[in-house]
């Protein structure tokens, strides 16, 4: 099928991998062209490269019964990804290390793929919403906690691709043992995963961390747990504020669901750490909680000219 007159459209399949699900969702001209599939990223004796192989052939499959011939792939995923070489070198809460995910996904599906950090595919498409927004870090908390740093509209990378490893930066001194190896970080105390899983071993009962978030202020051992989230966060936000000097930081990911729950304890704490000077301002994400997926359709860069077609989410 056309896109209007003559060239073909740009078909992508936008995977958003993440440590609890993997999402995915396919990019017609930069217009997403169904509301997208959730797959668990680990269930009975599958891998997570598993779910993205089975999400990514549904896509492919609807994709093509809607008259849709797949161009590329664009995927985020966490842990320390090389953009360049295609490689996830290391993510803990997959299991993979040194995974050429996008090899794997061109032979699987002869299709051109790019993959980037999730965090950074996510702040792609905070910097498309919101274009002015020149000097901010998005954080994204879920199964973990990672960061992507913008400077002067531009993405900071690294030397070896791995700027904005917030989640490993140790907050807690001796503190709990994280999956990377190290003691007291900070993913271990402000994660979503890390919130429930710390509240459960306090003795309370949750099936989830919304579940947490809607109990703090009613409850003793769920405001404890926040509380101890809240001051990890706080502290990795102080660092990040004090060497980069951001106008703003944007909280997006599962537990930015929280709202005010989560942002004015937030915002009262690194007040309260910043004493020194003004703290930037601290919000969530205007992109919504699509941010992933937009932005791995945004890897292919014919999809950057018409994003103003997407259609997103307010804050």
């Amino acid at each position: 099928m056309e896109s209007g007159q003559g060239a073909a459209p740009s078909v992508v399949l936008a995977v958003d991998i993440g440590g609890t699900t993997v999402k995915g969702s396919v990019f017609v001209d930069g217009v997403e062209l169904i509301p997208g599939r959730t797959v668990p990223t680990f269930e009975g004796p599958f891998s997570a490269f598993d779910a993205v192989l089975e999400l990514v052939s549904g896509l492919a499959r609807t994709a093509r019964a809607l008259g849709y011939e797949p161009t590329t792939i664009g995927a985020g995923a966490p842990g320390l990804v090389d953009a360049q070489t295609g490689l996830v070198r290391y993510a803990a809460n997959l299991g993979w290390t040194d995974l050429p995910l996008a090899r794997l996904l061109e032979e699987r599906f002869s299709l051109p793929t790019s993959i980037d950090h999730d965090a950074r595919t996510a702040a792609r498409a905070e910097m498309a919403a919101r274009p002015t927004l020149r000097d901010f870090v998005f954080i994204p908390i879920g199964t973990g906690v990672s960061s992507a740093v913008v400077s002067a509209g531009k993405t900071v990378i690294g030397a070896r691709g791995q700027a904005g490893e917030l989640g490993h930066v140790p907050t807690i001194p001796n503190g709990r043992p994280c999956s990377c190896g190290q003691f007291g970080c900070l993913e271990t105390y402000a994660s979503a995963s890390a919130v429930l899983a710390g509240y459960i071993a306090a003795g309370g009962t949750a099936n989830s961390t919304a579940d947490v978030a809607k109990l703090v202020g009613k409850d003793a051992l769920a405001d404890e747990v926040w509380s101890d989230a809240v001051n990890a966060l706080a502290t990795g936000i102080i660092m990040l504020t004090a060497t980069l000097d951001p106008a703003e930081l944007i909280v997006g990911g599962g537990l930015s669901a929280a709202g005010p729950v989560l942002l004015d304890p937030l915002r009262e704490r690194v007040g309260q750490l910043l004493g020194w000077r003004d703290s930037p301002a601290i919000s969530t994400s205007h992109a919504g909680p699509r941010a992933g997926l937009i932005g791995a359709a945004l890897l292919d860069t014919t999809v950057q000219s018409s994003f103003s077609h997407m259609s997103q989410e307010s804050p």
